[in-house]
C-alpha cells in the first residue's frame, strides 16, 4: 500500500502514528484505517482538485460564505486563487458540518479534527468491530426498515433545523452500526436558505432514503415526509422535535412560477417573431 504524502505528514506530527489499511476510495476522497494511540480511526484524505469534477459542485456550493472580500471576489471572478479558496471551502464545509450536526443530536461520526487536508475522524463499526455495512448492503425485516426510517427522517430534519440539507444522500451514504443509522459524507452539503435547489434536493434525499427502505416495508413508499418537512421550514414551523405524519396534501393553488416564466419567454419569442415579420414586410 502507497500511504499518501499527507498521512505521513500527520504521522510525523504525532497526529496518527499509523497507517493499518485502506477502506475506500471515490471519486472526491480516499478513505483510509488509521491508528492514533490506542484508538482506531479512518482518514479521509480529499484528491485534488485536477482529479476532481468543479463544474459538478457549483450547485452545491450556491449559498456558501466566503471568509472575506476578497476571497468571495475571487470566487466571483474564477481566477486561480479563487478557484483555489472554492476547493478549500469544499472541504471544511464537511469538517464543519461534522462539528454543527454531532452538537444538534445528528448520528454522523465524530470528528477529531482537519489536518493538511485530511479528515480524521470516528471508525464506524458493526458489533464484531468491522467496518460497518452499508444501508444498502443489509438486509432488513418491516419493521426494522420502518425504524431505519423514522430515524434518519428524524436527521435530515435535524439537519434541516440547522440549514443544512445533506444533497447527495442515498443507500451509498449510510452506514449501519448496532445502534442504527449514521450519515457519512458531507462535502456537497447545502444551505437550506441560500441555495435555490435546496427544496429539490431535500426532496431527493428523502425520496432516496424512501425508496431504498420501501423494498423491506412498502408502506414507507406511500409518505411523503420530505414534501411535510419542507412546507413547515418554509412556514417556520419546524423544531428537532416536531411530529410527522408523513401525509402532505399540496397547495393546487400555488403558483407555477416555472409556467410563468414558460408562458413570459414564449410570450417574447412570439413577438421578436411578429418583430421580424413586420420588418421584413416594410422592406419588401
Amino acid at each position: 500500500m502507497k500511504t499518501p504524502a499527507s498521512l505521513l505528514t500527520l504521522i510525523d506530527e504525532g497526529v496518527i502514528d499509523e497507517v493499518m489499511r485502506p477502506l475506500k476510495s471515490g471519486k472526491e476522497a480516499a478513505v483510509y484505517v488509521v491508528r492514533a494511540g490506542d484508538d482506531v480511526r479512518c482518514a479521509k484524505v480529499y484528491k485534488d482538485m485536477a482529479q476532481r469534477s468543479f463544474q459538478k459542485r457549483v450547485q452545491y456550493q450556491e449559498g456558501r460564505k466566503s471568509r472575506g472580500s476578497r476571497e468571495a471576489r475571487a470566487v466571483a471572478t474564477g481566477s486561480r486563487y479563487g478557484r483555489r479558496q472554492q476547493e478549500a471551502e469544499w472541504k471544511n464545509a464537511e469538517v464543519e458540518a461534522l462539528y454543527q450536526l454531532r452538537e444538534a443530536g445528528v448520528r454522523v461520526p465524530e470528528p477529531y479534527g482537519f489536518f493538511h487536508g485530511v479528515l480524521v475522524m470516528e471508525l464506524v463499526t458493526d458489533a464484531d468491530g468491522f467496518s460497518a455495512p452499508r444501508l444498502g448492503e443489509v438486509e432488513l425485516e418491516p419493521a426494522r426498515a420502518r425504524r431505519f426510517h423514522q430515524a434518519l427522517v428524524r436527521d435530515v430534519v435535524r439537519m434541516l433545523c440547522c440549514g443544512l440539507i445533506h444533497g447527495d444522500l442515498s443507500a451509498y451514504n449510510v452506514l449501519v452500526d448496532p445502534e442504527g443509522p449514521v450519515l457519512i459524507d458531507f462535502p456537497q452539503v447545502v444551505s437550506a436558505t441560500g441555495n435555490n435547489a435546496a427544496r429539490t434536493m431535500l426532496l431527493r434525499d428523502v425520496n432516496n432514503l424512501t425508496a431504498t427502505l420501501g423494498r423491506w416495508a412498502p408502506d414507507l413508499l406511500d409518505t411523503w415526509y420530505g414534501e411535510e418537512m419542507w412546507a413547515l421550514f418554509e412556514a417556520g414551523q419546524l423544531a428537532p422535535d416536531t411530529p410527522l405524519t408523513g401525509h402532505f396534501t399540496p397547495d393546487e393553488h400555488a403558483v407555477d412560477l416555472d409556467g410563468v416564466r414558460d408562458a413570459i419567454n414564449d410570450a417574447r419569442e412570439l413577438a421578436l417573431i411578429r418583430q421580424q415579420g413586420r420588418e421584413a414586410a416594410d422592406e419588401d
